[in-house]
């Protein structure tokens, strides 16, 4: 009762402030539909057939219809969920715009995970319908949907791009409805408030926790972030970053669908292939984690090659190195824009495009509109100028919790989320992420969950005692050493540690990276393993 009179009241604030505009995602793609029909609204390509497709607004409009009807015949309605471990093509936007008409909640998955963390995954979300490639990158997607279907008794339907038969996915998107099918998706009115996105994100805990939005906390970080830095209809978005990442989904997938721009779709990195798609296509706007830029800047310079249309690259997740930014400026030609965010909220903060060099490079940004940020002390109140405390947030893209584990939200009463991260903040408001409270190591972009990866290991018979911990990466921000001591006797190398976790349904990006045995360690007096030591240890330090 208390979550609800507490939803209740901050419908209200952010309704009053104009944050909350009560309306989705299917409102301003209808009105782009309208205005623009025939204008290409998404280019994608596939790396490994290289086909590339282009589709209009209508086209869009038409396709998710039919794929809409195609659902709903295989059982899909309101608040069901469809999940989907698809890369960045064009089924991963046709299934949300179809999810959204039937009033059904997307769930985007990497296409990293494997077996532990989808039978998780969709077990916990009840997932009536999962969507998967054929194979990706020698993978055998298809293989692995049909033995986690085996153990999921809500798990009704397994559709494979690519596939055949009763399990084929694309001749769906042939399907013909019915007028009174299509009055039916005409007539539905989906709520503003209601769940439309269940993304799982790694914790402190040694289960995924699936972040719930809805089209009023996305939609109200998408109109902040787009003024700041001055995209419209005319822009060309380009996204390498995997739409089953937050940043993938809110925009490279909404935020074009929302504007009446035109997206660009990459489905696997590749600095040259990024190059050629931001060239060929007129891309202007692009983001992604701190390496995609690192290497892309590096591919230019070497290869000679400009992006004159390019306005903007927005780097998160790791600090941008200065000597990266002024490199990035001179062969991009383009706008660099640091920021900090997370699933459970979407950007948070940005610098802004006329900013001086010392904040991208040594802030993380200040709040968008409709956001507040503060750094707090141990007694939770507002920490000095420039202290180092944990970092809290609040407002209107603050997310509505985590799917079926309400206990798990760290929020005050008063609707503060206590992000996990340390930080300092500066006296114009910019943050500047220290560290992070909660145990996780961010490689690349991408959480490793450090509590599941280390039970695991435990189990090896020749651990005695495991500890996790990210050192420093120039290109991908951490990497992660796991550090161990062992069973009287016993060994354990690096290969065997890579076997064990493989044999354990491990995704190959979860695994760390280097092993390090140790005759102990390092503990407070209480017996807790210090961390912030074998950071030291791992860095040279």
């Amino acid at each position: 009762m208390a979550l609800r009179e507490n939803f209740e009241m901050r419908r209200a604030v952010m309704t009053a402030s104009g944050y909350w505009r009560n309306e989705t995602l299917l409102d301003h793609f209808a009105h782009n539909v309208a205005r623009n029909p025939r204008k290409v609204a998404l280019i994608a390509k596939r790396s490994e057939t290289g086909e590339e497709m282009s589709f209009t607004f209508a086209d869009l409009d038409r396709l998710s219809d039919n794929l809409a009807v195609a659902l709903a015949r295989l059982g899909v309605g309101e608040g069901d969920v469809v999940s989907f471990q698809l890369p960045n093509w064009r089924h991963f936007t046709l299934l949300h715009l179809a999810s959204l008409k039937l009033g059904a909640i997307s769930n985007p998955m990497m296409v990293i995970f494997r077996e532990r963390e989808l039978k998780f995954m969709l077990g916990l979300a009840e997932s009536k319908v999962l969507v998967v490639p054929s194979t990706f990158r020698r993978f055998d997607h298809a293989a692995l949907a049909r033995e986690v279907k085996a153990e999921l008794p809500s798990l009704k339907h397994v559709l494979v791009v690519d596939g055949a038969g009763a399990e084929a996915f694309d001749p769906l998107f042939d399907t013909v409805p019915t007028e009174a099918e299509l009055a039916a998706l005409r007539s539905r009115k989906l709520s503003p408030d209601a769940v439309i996105q269940l993304l799982y994100t790694s914790g402190t805990t040694g289960e995924p926790k699936g972040v719930t939005h809805s089209s009023n906390t996305i939609l109200s970080n998408l109109e902040p972030y787009a003024e700041r830095l001055g995209l419209g209809r005319d822009d060309v978005i380009h996204m390498a970053s995997p739409m089953a990442h937050q940043t993938g989904f809110m925009y490279g997938l909404v935020l074009p669908a929302k504007l009446g721009a035109r997206a660009v779709l990459q489905d696997i990195f590749e600095a040259s292939e990024m190059a050629r798609q931001i060239v060929k296509h007129g891309a202007t706007f692009t983001m992604g984690a701190t390496p995609f830029l690192t290497d892309l800047a590096a591919y230019l310079e070497r290869a000679h090659v400009r992006t004159p249309t390019l306005r903007i690259f927005l780097s998160a997740g790791a600090p941008i190195p200065r000597p990266l930014v002024d490199k990035a400026r001179n062969v991009l030609g383009a706008a660099i824009v640091s920021a900090w965010g997370m699933s459970e909220n979407g950007a948070v903060t940005t610098t802004r495009l006329d900013d001086p060099d010392e904040k991208v490079t040594g802030t993380d940004g200040c709040a968008l509109p409709g956001m507040e940020v503060r750094v707090v002390d141990a007694e939770g109140q507002p920490a000095p100028v420039g202290e180092e405390g944990p970092l809290q947030v609040r407002g209107c893209s603050n997310f509505l919790g985590y799917f079926k584990r309400p206990g798990l939200a760290d929020l005050s009463a008063d609707g503060w989320f206590d992000t996990g991260d340390l930080a300092r903040m500066d006296a114009d408001g910019y943050i500047r992420i220290t560290g992070r409270i909660k145990d996780i190591v961010i490689r690349g972009g991408e959480n490793i969950p450090v509590v599941e990866i280390e039970g695991l290991l435990f189990k090896h018979p020749a651990v005695q005692t495991v500890a996790i911990v990210g050192f420093p990466d120039a290109r991908m921000g951490e990497r992660a050493c796991a550090f161990v001591t062992l069973r009287e006797g016993a060994k354990l190398t690096f290969d065997d540690m890579v076997a064990f976790l493989k044999d354990q349904k491990v995704a190959m990006q979860y695994i760390p990276e280097r092993l390090e045995i140790l005759p102990d360690l390092p503990r407070t007096p209480s017996g807790k393993i210090q961390k912030f030591k074998l950071r030291e240890v791992a860095k040279g330090e």
